[in-house]
């Protein structure tokens, strides 16, 4: 479990894959990112993810009820990177605490390509 709230009419526990299927949606609708990236374990090489599973480009580690999240993506040719990261930290930062509850403390995102 990721995260735990606990209010008068019991508890909620939040694993990392729903965290992990909120931030990927959330940066997939933000303008310049053509998909999330995942790291093939045979080769090597990253992949491109397009909607099957966009929890595999991401990472959500938990310390005291604070989220620590890390994601893998592709962008856009032309578009400039600092303001789609900086676009991608903001929505998650507010879809993630909006529909959990639980503070996100960090938020890093990785590049890994440019697509045409």
């Amino acid at each position: 479990m990721i995260g735990n709230i606990a209010n008068e009419n019991g508890y909620i526990n939040y694993s990392e894959d729903v965290v992990a299927n909120i931030v990927g949606i959330s940066t997939m609708e933000c303008y310049g990112v053509v998909g999330m990236a995942s790291k093939n374990a045979k080769d090597g090489l990253w992949e491109l993810i397009k909607g099957e599973s966009l929890s595999k480009g991401v990472r959500v580690r938990s310390k005291d009820n604070e989220l620590f999240i890390e994601l893998y993506i592709m962008v856009q040719y032309g578009t400039k990177i600092s303001v789609i990261a900086n676009n991608i930290i903001q929505k998650i930062r507010y879809n993630v605490e909006n529909y959990t509850g639980i503070k996100v403390s960090s938020i890093t995102v990785n590049v890994q390509g440019v697509r045409v």
